[in-house]
């Protein structure tokens, strides 16, 4: 069964913002880690008792990244309406969704009472992650980073045959002209 092509569209930008997700997400894991947990032999952590406040910045970090990507690569068809460029939104869906893997980091640590390095990246980035990704990806899509209206998509076939092009003349409409006067 082929698939249309604004599936085709959509998996495509999925991809991307996948690919570019991935490695922002990449450097923020691996920021978090060395903040928290010291993850460079000789390197005393340097936020080992607040992983919240290494949480933040090492995801502002990566949302810079992030950004950049998503504006240059993952939504490269889709012009910002926003006089920024979409970056006021884009921080401001980012702050909102990075709630999600903090409330999930501080279950586990609060609640559950797990400060350990894979419980902390089990519920950050792993749990938070995929929860706040599927929230990002269409947020970012409906708000940031819109595609542009096509004027095809406003009309049904039967309506699109009235409709005449700028240019067109007179004997290229497919409605017939109107009566000359007497």
């Amino acid at each position: 069964m082929p698939v249309s092509s604004r599936w085709q569209r959509l998996l495509a930008e999925a991809g991307r913002f996948l690919a570019v997700g991935g490695l922002a997400t990449l450097v923020a894991l691996v920021l978090f880690n060395v903040l928290v947990h010291g993850m460079i032999p000789g390197l005393s952590a340097v936020l080992g008792d607040q992983p919240i406040p290494a949480y933040v910045l090492a995801n502002a970090v990566g949302m810079l990244i992030s950004y950049h990507g998503s504006r240059t690569y993952a939504f490269r068809d889709r012009p910002s309406t926003h006089a920024d460029g979409g970056l006021t939104a884009f921080v401001l869906i980012n702050v909102v969704t990075m709630l999600l893997p903090i409330g999930c980091l501080m279950f586990s640590r609060d609640v559950l009472g797990l400060d350990d390095p894979v419980s902390d990246n089990v519920a950050a980035n792993v749990i938070g992650l995929v929860l706040g990704l599927g929230a990002r990806f269409y947020l970012f899509r409906t708000f940031v980073f819109r595609r542009p209206i096509n004027l095809n998509d406003l009309y049904t076939p039967d309506e699109q045959e009235g409709i005449t092009m700028p240019g067109a003349t007179a004997t290229s409409r497919s409605v017939p002209a109107p009566p000359s006067a007497p």
